[in-house]
């Protein structure tokens, strides 16, 4: 759900002289308005994988003649270790693109906005490790709709919408733990601790979707000097023209199907994505060209 000014923002600086961008691998093709990191990559820029943001900490302390900065992206999963790095002592030469998204604002989102009719919604494990319960709970009480905690082994996602289904049938819209064997109701109470010091909520563009409210991270003011807009005095966009024909953001709004898009195994693939739900293995589009490739329909 990352916005195109960030990665505009990340392709910019990787441009510039002794400055050094570090991002997760899965980062790199994500298109935005001109380029992807992996096209400025192959055109010279300075960026770098790496597995973790304390990865691109050390690489900056190690190297203090050259600017480095770290593309922290992610849901809560990810959030937290942001969080922690930056509550340490950094050194003056690192900073962060900021673009970490929140899971509950967007579901309230969805049932705000009533596109579609949606009966339950799973609710993503490793997310929920973090946060636990309590922030979906004021949404299915507000709406009663299903929220089912889910693990990600098939029997997980059966389980998830077997209880989605029985709440159906009697009328309930509650908030259930199928994973109880990694989500306490609390979640991490550490990371969420971290969270709170290092991170503000604020209103955030989501590709596709639209602008939602507190449904971002942005770094605190005693962190602010970490904040690569900031250090390098880069403007956010306003707007986003959306690539011709691309329909991703009806496909992540639950609108259509991937095969539904014009642009889809066409002039968007897996190799050349022109959206977002075409880079990611775990992406709609990426998984219905996968499954279309080997002879198998899927209706997602």
């Amino acid at each position: 759900m990352t916005s195109p000014d960030e990665i505009d923002a990340a392709v910019e600086l990787s441009q510039r002289p002794n400055t050094v961008v570090t991002s997760f691998g899965d980062m790199l093709r994500v298109p935005s308005s001109n380029y992807s990191l992996s096209d400025i990559k192959a055109k010279g820029g300075n960026v770098r994988v790496v597995y973790s943001i304390h990865d691109a900490v050390e690489l900056a302390r190690n190297d203090p003649d050259n600017e480095y900065v770290h593309f922290a992206i992610g849901f809560e999963t990810t959030a937290p270790t942001t969080a922690i790095e930056l509550l340490k002592e950094c050194p003056g030469n690192f900073s962060v693109i900021c673009s970490h998204r929140l899971i509950p604002p967007a579901i309230a989102h969805l049932l705000r906005i009533g596109e579609i009719k949606i009966n339950g919604f799973i609710c993503p494990g490793h997310v929920s490790t973090i946060i636990g319960k309590e922030p979906y709970e004021q949404i299915s009480k507000r709406h009663n709709v299903p929220q089912i905690i889910a693990g990600f082994e098939p029997i997980d996602v059966l389980i998830a919408v077997a209880m989605i289904i029985q709440q159906v049938n009697d009328g309930r819209g509650e908030v259930q733990n199928e994973y109880t064997r990694s989500v306490r109701s609390a979640g991490n109470i550490k990371a969420r601790g971290a969270l709170a010091k290092a991170f503000n909520m604020c209103d955030s563009e989501w590709r596709g979707i639209g602008r939602i409210k507190e449904s971002a991270y942005s770094l605190r003011g005693k962190l602010s000097h970490y904040d690569a807009f900031k250090k390098f005095g880069l403007k956010r966009q306003t707007s986003y023209q959306v690539p011709k024909g691309c329909r991703c953001g009806e496909v992540l709004r639950g609108l259509i199907y991937p095969q539904q898009c014009p642009l889809f195994n066409k002039a968007c693939t897996p190799t050349r994505p022109v959206g977002p739900c075409a880079v990611s293995r775990e992406g709609a589009c990426h998984i219905a060209m996968r499954s279309s490739e080997s002879g198998r329909i899927v209706s997602l």
